[in-house]
């Protein structure tokens, strides 16, 4: 369930997904209220932390790191050891993301490595090093058609309407 029932709250987070750099005074304009309005939501927003923190989008090859992939881990711990897991795989340079997954698997990370030979080190001397990791299984991304942060709160807001 949404903590987004106001449509002025919705409209104002559209704007900073679409821009993170948009002033108040534009988002106001936009919006219909007063910046100081804007302002006071903005921080009721952070507050609630449904506004996580402001951020740059980094390219990718431009900063040398091409290679994208998704590692499947496998461990042998269990119950709230898995965490510690978690935690470990999360703290390997090159991993963006770490998820605890349903299924065979136990976690899914995604890295970015400069190579394919950079992402063998990482493999190596990262994710094996980390205590109870059993087994990984990586695919490469060859090509991305989508890549996105933003959520579809606009599709949001219209079901919960409904």
């Amino acid at each position: 369930m949404s903590d987004l029932k106001d449509p002025t709250d919705v409209k104002i987070l559209t704007l900073l997904q679409e821009n993170g750099r948009v002033s108040q005074v534009d988002i106001a304009k936009a919006v219909g209220l007063a910046p100081s309005a804007v302002l006071e939501r903005l921080r009721k927003l952070e507050s609630r932390q449904v506004i996580r923190g402001y951020t740059a989008l980094v390219n990718p090859h431009s900063a040398g790191y091409p290679l994208l992939a998704f590692v499947s881990v496998r461990t042998n711990e269990v119950g709230g050891e898995e965490d510690q897991v978690g935690d470990a795989l999360a703290r390997v340079p090159g991993v963006l993301e770490v998820h605890h997954v349903a299924g065979e698997d136990c976690f899914l990370i995604k890295i970015r490595a400069r190579d394919t030979e950079h992402l063998g080190d990482l493999l190596k001397t990262g994710i094996g090093r980390v205590k109870g990791v059993r087994s990984t299984r990586t695919t490469i991304v060859l090509g991305t058609h989508k890549d996105t942060t933003h959520l579809p709160l606009e599709t949001a807001e219209i079901a919960g309407q409904a």
